[in-house]
Order: structure tokens, then C-alpha cells, then sequence
């Protein structure tokens, strides 16, 4: 099925938050993004609430509203004063277009599902690049020890040459007692 809808990666990138640890999705922005009315999302997720489990959807209390609201300025003041907002993580956007039947729901679906996963694997690649520079780190650490051991000991090769070399009396035949 070819996508008809095309919605720009940045927009909805610029709507994912980071909210108790996960990546989530607005409801008033999904909304937008569907083209349906807030309300009409949120009713058919409580219609349909044993498929949205806490790690799916999970509703922002008082305090998370007030912090987003100061952070990022998207929430109107009492615009959201009913009812507590609903927070979607990638597999709670999944499971929407299963409760919102639309081809419009299903189209921008697939978009976001695809953006996480473009920004899962970013975030996979910055992992092992952070991992690699670790060994690296690591590596180079070691060197500078074993290093430091090197010159010690040319140090102190180089005090015991210059410690001064003490007189020997001679031992043997000596050519000036001969005549």
C-alpha cells in the first residue's frame, strides 16, 4: 500500500517527548496529525482501554502538564483542564490505528512507526560508536601506563650511568715493572 498522506519526519519528530523515561506522542498532536478532534481520540481510546496497558499509554498527572507546559510551551493554559493528557509510546501509536478506523490513521501510522524506528537505530549507532571510542579510551589508558613504566626505568638506567665509576687498582702484569 503506497503512503498518500506525507508528513514530514521533522514535525513528528519535533512532537516526540521524553516523558518518564519514554518517547512518547501527545494526544492533541496525534490528533492533529489523524485528523480528528482530541476528544474523539481519547473516547475511543477509553472505549478501547485493555489495549492501551501503562507501558502502551499512560495519562500525565498535574505536575508532569505544568513541567511540559513550562518546557516546551505546547500546551495552552486551560486548554487540557479537563482531563489529564494522554502520553502514547511507539507501540501505543501502533495499536491507535487499530481503534481510530481510518486510511488516514493507518497512512500516518506507518510514518511515525517508521520515524521511531529511524531514530531507534540512530540512537543504536551512537551506542556502539560511544562503545568503540570507550575501548579506545581504554586501549589508550593502558598505553600511557605501560608508557609511563618505559620511562621510568630509562630513568633510572640513566642514574645508574651517571653514578661515578670508582678506581680499580690494577691486577696483573704491568709493563713499568719489567726493567
Amino acid at each position: 500500500m503506497e503512503t498518500k498522506i506525507k508528513i514530514s519526519d521533522e514535525l513528528v519528530m519535533n512532537q516526540i517527548y521524553m516523558i518518564r523515561e519514554h518517547k512518547v506522542m501527545l494526544d492533541s498532536d496525534l490528533a492533529k496529525l489523524y485528523g480528528v478532534e482530541t476528544k474523539q481520540l481519547k473516547r475511543q481510546v477509553k472505549r478501547n482501554a485493555e489495549r492501551f496497558p501503562e507501558d502502551f499509554m499512560f495519562e500525565l498527572n498535574t505536575e508532569e502538564q505544568k513541567i511540559l507546559r513550562s518546557q516546551f510551551g505546547t500546551l495552552r493554559h486551560g486548554a487540557h483542564s479537563k482531563y489529564n493528557i494522554m502520553a502514547f509510546t511507539e507501540q501505543g501509536v501502533a495499536m491507535l490505528s487499530s481503534v481510530l478506523n481510518s486510511i488516514r490513521a493507518i497512512e500516518v501510522n506507518i510514518q511515525i512507526i517508521r520515524i521511531f524506528t529511524k531514530m531507534r537505530h540512530v540512537l543504536s549507532d551512537n551506542t556502539e560508536i560511544r562503545l568503540e571510542i570507550e575501548k579506545i579510551k581504554g586501549k589508550l589508558d593502558n598505553q600511557d601506563k605501560n608508557m609511563g613504566i618505559v620511562f621510568r626505568y630509562l630513568d633510572e638506567l640513566l642514574e645508574k650511568q651517571e653514578l661515578p665509576v670508582p678506581k680499580r687498582t690494577r691486577i696483573g702484569f704491568k709493563p713499568d715493572e719489567l726493567y
